[in-house]
């Protein structure tokens, strides 16, 4: 697969759930535009793809849709300086360019309460390549995805899954006859989860139906590994999902430190 094609690929972000896990900070905002720093998770996801030379974004809306279509609606507004005549056609002459991002984003209604597969299968229109990606609105790492595409295709398997190690939500203690010989606070968990991330090839579409609740996460991925179509592209480094307040301070309080690991693009 040549650049030219890489361009291409669209890469599909889940931006419907409710977050209700997240109560505190999705009152009023989905879950995606929950802030790292001064900017959504999803700015944060969206450049850790560009960093790696995807640019084209579908994504699939459901909770507080229109929060998420005002938000790249008025991106330049929000983040430029500007000059308004409010004498004549309100016409703004913007300063500078800290809102320019070369991103194609389409902005697709896939109902309130659908299920993950459900609104994978309703989105399939604007899915016009062979190969695409696949990830969730709220999980972030420092995943390698030009080498998670280069697997996908070396592997010939219909799709592709990163498979991460999160950190346990408890300390661990090493003991030795009632001593304390270690103390690990939160380490990797032993086992692989998914986190996110796919990549699939077209045909895999046909594993989805109309059920409006179906979960890619239940039948359709179940079935592609039972059938032998599964690869997993094992990510060691930092990866994180912002499910509970917990989880979002400790996002914050990296990119606060300056020493977020996801941040792999320049300013």
């Amino acid at each position: 697969m040549n650049s030219a094609e890489r361009e291409r690929i669209p890469v599909v972000i889940l931006c419907g759930g409710l977050g209700t896990r997240l109560r505190e900070a999705t009152e009023n905002v989905p879950k995606p535009l929950v802030d790292i720093g001064e900017r959504p998770i999803l700015w944060h996801i969206m450049k850790l793809y560009r960093a790696h030379g995807f640019h084209r974004f579908i994504l699939c809306l459901g909770y507080k849709s229109w929060a998420i279509k005002e938000y790249f609606l008025t991106y330049r507004e929000h983040l430029s300086d500007f000059t308004i005549r409010l004498s004549d056609e309100h016409t703004p002459m913007f300063h500078n360019k800290p809102a320019d991002e070369d991103w194609e984003v389409t902005c697709a209604e896939t109902g309130l309460m659908s299920g993950t597969g459900a609104r994978l299968q309703l989105v399939r229109d604007y899915i016009d390549t062979d190969t695409f990606l696949f990830t969730y609105g709220d999980g972030i790492g420092n995943v390698d995805i030009s080498k998670l595409l280069d697997y996908h295709l070396e592997q010939g398997r219909l799709g592709t899954v990163t498979g991460v190690r999160p950190s346990s939500r408890y300390g661990e203690m090493t003991i030795d006859t009632g001593q304390v010989t270690d103390f690990n606070e939160k380490p990797p968990t032993a086992g692989v989860v998914s986190g996110g991330f796919f990549v699939f090839q077209r045909p895999f579409l046909d594993y989805l139906n109309t059920d409006p609740q179906l979960l890619i996460e239940h039948e359709p991925l179940m079935k592609l590994a039972r059938d032998g179509e599964l690869s997993v592209f094992a990510h060691e480094g930092f990866w994180m999902g912002m499910d509970t307040y917990r989880e979002y301070t400790m996002l914050n309080e990296l990119w606060r430190s300056g020493e977020a690991p996801w941040k792999v693009w320049t300013d």
